[in-house]
């Protein structure tokens, strides 16, 4: 009778250690290279990469204009810049459209900014434009959690900042708010 307990006993460990084996490697999954993994690939992979690597060296030097404009007050400058970063944008093409996006709105948002800052409120409305087309659904937030967008859709003129409910609701600075609703209280009185 011992001997059957005792068989019996190794069968169940047995039987356990089978079944946790079977779990065990039932949950590992095998790691095979994707079938696109060949000269295709890699070949597409390095155009993507070499169209960025030219974005990135435009943007640089883009940058080094706003830096300058901002440095001299000079307006000139400011539009270089945002002629520049638009050039650098209009470039991109296919090859790597949707490579390094967080960059590139960072970087289109600079030439808004700077159109508006050389004076050149047609073709910052235009890359607005642009922005919301190209990064559709997506937008940039301040510093102080406002709306890229819209604070620039007032600044430029796309919304009316003299509505009321339209104006309350706009996520825009604070103080942007003030003083717009400072200048719209002195237009009408």
């Amino acid at each position: 009778m011992l001997n059957i307990t005792n068989n019996f006993m190794r069968a169940a460990r047995l039987s356990a250690f089978v079944t946790v084996a079977i779990v065990g490697l039932s949950a590992c999954q095998s790691m095979s290279l994707p079938q696109a993994e060949g000269i295709g690939y890699r070949e597409a992979r390095f155009v993507e990469i070499s169209a960025m690597h030219k974005w990135r060296k435009c943007r640089d030097d883009a940058l080094v204009l706003d830096k300058q404009a901002r440095a001299q007050g000079s307006p000139a400058k400011y539009l270089a810049s945002a002629d520049l970063i638009t050039s650098c944008e209009a470039d991109v093409g296919p090859d790597a459209a949707q490579v390094a996006e967080d960059e590139r709105m960072h970087a289109y948002a600079i030439s808004i900014e700077d159109y508006l800052k050389g004076g050149d409120i047609s073709k910052a409305r235009t890359n607005l434009k642009n922005f919301k087309t190209h990064f559709s659904g997506q937008d940039l937030y301040l510093t102080d959690g406002s709306s890229f967008i819209q604070s620039m859709e007032i600044l430029l003129g796309l919304k009316s900042h003299t509505a009321a409910g339209e104006f309350a609701l706009a996520n825009i600075n604070a103080e942007m708010k003030s003083e717009l609703r400072r200048a719209n209280y002195w237009q009408h009185h």
